[in-house]
């Protein structure tokens, strides 16, 4: 279950790396503290198929795709652990810190019934006001992906093909949503 924090919105980065670890994923958002448990497998492994999908087209690019608990830190009062992303790689610029993966191109999002309301509205507008040029919620319960952009007042809704273009010179990437999900539910 998600909680906000009973003590509202005074949460910082600072104090948030001071909690215990307990196997908990913990978010702040706009000094907002959020907990969830740990994704269930059907959820992760949503991710690992998408990543297959995304990573051999990404990497031609030279960006790298990691679906793994990561602390994307926007502001002293908020940081985030996207459940995938995807960020471009700078020739000759080894990553070391989670400030290195930054700006980010793609943040993906499963829902789960802890999650569901906070990956479709607050972070929705973090990533948007953030600039994120794409951020996609994967529905398992309704075969879906919505693709929202910076700009977006409403999600484009993708059941049948979903193109990704990170650079508009180059072709994108087509992913076949309806088998995406049969692989992901039905095996």
């Amino acid at each position: 279950m998600v909680m906000p924090s009973v003590s509202q919105n005074d949460w910082t980065v600072a104090k948030l790396h001071a909690l215990p670890s307990d196997g908990n994923r913990y978010e702040i958002i706009n000094g907002v503290l959020y907990v969830t448990p740990a994704p269930r497998l059907l959820h992760q492994w949503a991710l690992h198929v998408l990543l297959d999908l995304l990573q051999p087209y990404a990497r031609a690019r030279a960006f790298e795709g990691m679906c793994l608990a990561a602390d994307i830190q926007y502001s002293a009062r908020t940081l985030v652990q996207p459940d995938l992303f995807v960020f471009p790689r700078v020739p000759g610029k080894p990553f070391r810190e989670w400030s290195d993966v930054q700006p980010l191109q793609l943040v993906v999002e499963v829902l789960s019934p802890s999650t569901r309301r906070r990956d479709r509205t607050v972070k929705r507008a973090l990533y948007q006001a953030q600039g994120v040029p794409e951020y996609w919620i994967v529905d398992l319960d309704v075969r879906a992906i919505e693709r929202w952009r910076p700009e977006s007042s409403f999600a484009d809704v993708c059941t049948a093909t979903l193109a990704w273009q990170p650079l508009p010179a180059q072709e994108p990437l087509l992913i076949d949503v309806a088998a995406y999900f049969q692989k992901v539910l039905d095996g």
